[in-house]
């Protein structure tokens, strides 16, 4: 197995002066280990944070995906976060949230890394064949009966085939796999953080109207 790249850190200051003004990453934190992001964010949500809070860990020990299926989080070598959104949204409505998500991720795939991806639907990025990326979004009513979702986002970056549990190894990639060349995680983040926000405001705006 080769080495986690240690040297290779998220830092929440440089994040956030890459991020700007912007509703998501607004407030962001890195934590070195979680067991799911998105239960950092529940947690978070239920102290009152901000819409567009972002949790980052270097390391997930229960990563979760659909149906609870685990989520290998190796450290240093995927993006693993989780972010709060209030979209004005029904719980019926939230496949809307997941597809928005998957395109987002797509897309900065594509754009940052020149990979042509493909979405199995609803949640799922693949490239030639392999698994590189998954979207989970957890939503529920709040206490004043309005939506708000925690959407989990994993993207696996750095991995070569060796760092992958064998019974994952036929069908999980990653960005350096696909690309021969290692990513620089950091600027990875900030890029699908500032499309996301970008989406999330159109998708935004739109719901607003139809409300009004």
């Amino acid at each position: 197995m080769s080495q986690a790249n240690g040297d290779d850190r998220l830092v929440a200051a440089e994040l956030l002066a890459a991020l700007g003004q912007r509703r998501i990453g607004s407030d962001l934190v890195v934590v070195e280990e979680a067991g799911s992001t998105n239960d950092l964010v529940w947690e978070a949500e239920a102290r009152g944070a901000p819409e567009g809070f972002v949790v980052i860990a270097e390391k997930q020990t229960a990563g979760r995906g659909r149906y609870g299926r685990r989520w290998e989080s190796a450290p240093y070598q995927g993006l693993w976060l989780s972010v709060l959104l209030r979209p004005a949204l029904t719980l019926a409505e939230s496949p809307q949230l997941t597809a928005l998500l998957a395109k987002t991720m797509a897309a900065t795939i594509t754009e940052e890394c020149g990979c042509i991806v493909s979405i199995k639907m609803p949640n799922d990025i693949y490239f030639a064949g392999r698994k590189i990326a998954g979207v989970l979004v957890e939503g529920r009513n709040g206490n004043n009966g309005s939506y708000v979702a925690v959407a989990g986002l994993g993207l696996n970056v750095n991995q070569t085939l060796d760092d992958f549990p064998e019974d994952l190894r036929q069908g999980a990639g990653s960005l350096r796999m696909a690309t021969g060349q290692p990513i620089h995680r950091a600027h990875l983040a900030a890029a699908l953080l500032r499309k996301l926000d970008a989406n999330y405001a159109d998708l935004y705006a739109g719901l607003v109207g139809r409300n009004c």
